[in-house]
């Protein structure tokens, strides 16, 4: 509440996207005075272009261009070689390119107009479409402008490009928002009326994408890599970052193609279980819509934080210097500020994720124990929901908060890394990598246990430690048998997030490489992926949370219940057939790999849990 307090009161994002003059006006908006400047809190709402009136030598000064700046309604299309030129370019187009105070009839009659308008010859420019700047189109003029402004960029911290980056590239950024919630709501379609057709295209799919990207991943680098014009900084920062892309991308590609050819015989029995699985969703109504609010809570956070983390980029003190000019002072310690911030997305995000896993585990509970399967309980997902915000919304914090905790470590070992790259130092590259691998296998652990902790809750009402350590007890004891049932269901939705991330990545892909200058877009790609991921597993995760939590509820059905008159199971017919066949599926390929070892002895055989 304070970083965002602050960031409101101190923060001018639209300076980052609209540009502002020397004076502490931003231009294309009504702005308020500043003491100590006369001509600042003018109103430029129609005046959206910035002009410099020297615009043919610039020159930097403690990352300042020293030339006057004005927000102009439009730039010189042509060149200017007089004052009489300037007067009549600001009667006809209403674009007055001399200092604000001095009136249009006056540029020819005042002995001071040659300070107060630009050098001339003014040539002709035209605005560049990402920062509003009025960029010479001279030759001569067009390559000094521009070495200014590829030393200026250079020179910024690596926060503040990638704010540049972020507002560069917002409308494709969230364009692609559109094409993952796009992928992902076609996915629940897939999964909720699945047939095996679609499973085995599903796969194909996968498979074409990761090896689709990761090419392109790899030509991209190679052809940014032997770009002759490669000059900014990020530009350099864009090929470091694809190299790591296309390494990661082609590993992860490698891993799950594999996966897929070792679990490839247990394609059918995937199809039966996700039949099961949709009869139990179509019981609950509107359990399905669920995701839907999630992506719209998440949706409107993630707004509201980037709106923020804005403001803190333009966070700053407005400093009066001579002849009635304004700078913009940063204040110490916003990048700490920063980084908090940062820590409030992972946790906000998986605290919301958080809560739409205890609300579907709580429907499915409440559908499973319920006697009469032809006749389903009234509402709920809607009673789910009460019971999570009176009684476990500090089981979803918790939850969240462990992953947060683990989760950012990683995060300080990329930057650790990218810091020991420039030393080139094997040995502790190797080591952060094996940490950071290490921490990646606990955050999925936690994942998995952190879902069925909220399960055991919804079932017994219990605190998020006593759930957790029920689950794990239950887990434990009957993992042989649920383990290979659950496990290549899970591996199937994990393909649908990949799937959604691909496609939505290479989309990105395309779209950043046509807009290369002036922009640290690997950084709004990697949160395009991030919000991929997001939305897919916000989506996904229904099927996900019905899978465990439905196998969970029979663990414990096997276990408190005998299947007698006194004690019937609560389960279907269906759900135990299929748990049957699936253990006897693998204890005969079991037996089948022991078969050559163990001809003369007695075997201990898994019974099914019928």
């Amino acid at each position: 509440v304070f970083i965002t307090g602050y960031a409101v009161m101190a923060g001018a994002a639209e300076r980052l996207v609209l540009g502002y003059d020397s004076f502490g006006n931003i231009c294309g908006r009504k702005n308020t005075p500043v003491k100590g400047a006369p001509l600042s809190g003018q109103d430029m709402t129609n005046k959206k272009y910035v002009f410099f009136l020297n615009s043919c030598s610039l020159e930097m000064q403690s990352l300042k261009i020293s030339s006057l700046s004005l927000c102009v309604s439009s730039c010189p299309q042509e060149q200017l070689n007089s004052l009489e030129d300037l007067q009549s370019f600001a009667r006809n187009n209403g674009s007055c390119l001399c200092v604000y105070n001095l009136n249009i009839s006056s540029y020819t009659l005042n002995p001071k107009a040659a300070e107060l308008c630009p050098t001339l010859p003014v040539p002709p420019s035209k605005s560049f479409p990402l920062f509003n700047r009025c960029v010479p189109q001279n030759p001569e003029c067009y390559s000094k402008y521009a070495s200014v402004l590829i030393s200026m960029v250079n020179e910024m911290d690596v926060f503040h490009r990638i704010l540049s980056g972020i507002l560069a590239g917002r409308d494709t950024v969230i364009g692609l928002s559109v094409l993952a919630l796009a992928f992902s709501f076609i996915l629940v379609l897939v999964f909720r009326f699945i047939r095996t057709l679609l499973v085995h295209t599903l796969i194909a799919l996968v498979v074409f994408g990761l090896l689709f990207v990761s090419g392109v991943l790899w030509w991209l680098y190679y052809d940014y890599r032997n770009d002759p014009s490669t000059e900014l900084e990020t530009e350099k920062e864009n090929v470091k970052f694809l190299l790591g892309y296309a390494i990661f991308s082609t590993i992860v590609t490698v891993v799950l193609l594999s996966l897929i050819l070792v679990l490839r015989k247990r394609l059918q029995f995937t199809v039966q279980l996700f039949r099961i699985v949709g009869k139990i969703i179509g019981r609950i109504p509107f359990l399905l819509f669920q995701p839907v609010w999630t992506f719209l809570i998440l949706i409107a956070f993630w707004v509201f934080w980037v709106a923020v983390l804005l403001s803190l980029g333009t966070a700053g003190t407005a400093q009066t210097t001579s002849g009635g000019q304004v700078e913009y002072r940063a204040l110490s310690g916003i990048r700490y500020m920063a980084w908090y911030h940062f820590v409030g997305l992972i946790w906000t995000s998986e605290f919301i994720l958080a809560c739409q896993q205890m609300t579907v585990a709580g429907a499915v509970v409440t559908c499973y124990f319920n006697r009469n399967k032809n006749s389903p309980p009234p509402h709920p997902v809607l009673s789910s929901i009460s019971v999570l915000f009176c009684y476990h919304l500090g089981t979803a914090v918790k939850g969240s908060f462990l992953i947060t905790i683990l989760r950012i470590p990683r995060i300080i070992l990329l930057y650790l890394y990218s810091m020991l790259k420039k030393k080139e130092s094997a040995c502790a590259k190797c080591l952060f990598k094996c940490c950071f691998c290490w921490f990646w296998c606990q955050e999925s652990c936690l994942r998995y246990f952190n879902q069925h902790a909220y399960t055991t809750t919804a079932i017994n009402g219990t605190n998020f430690c006593t759930s957790a350590k029920d689950a794990v007890f239950i887990l434990a004891k009957n993992s042989a048998k649920l383990a290979s049932i659950s496990c290549f269901g899970d591996f199937i939705l994990f393909l649908g997030k990949v799937f959604v991330v691909c496609f939505t990545v290479f989309g990105g892909l395309m779209a950043f490489n046509y807009h290369r200058e002036l922009q640290a877009w690997v950084v709004p790609l990697l949160l395009v992926g991030f919000f991929a991921y997001l939305m897919s597993h916000s989506f996904l995760s229904v099927f996900e949370v019905t899978v465990d939590a439905m196998f969970l509820c029979f663990a414990i059905d096997m276990e408190t219940n005998d299947g007698s008159a006194e004690k019937p199971y609560f389960v279907d017919q269906e759900l135990l057939t299929f748990v049957s066949q699936s253990n006897k599926l693998t204890e005969g390929q079991k037996h089948r790999s022991r078969r050559p070892f163990q001809d003369n002895e007695d075997g201990t055989e898994l019974q099914p849990m019928v």
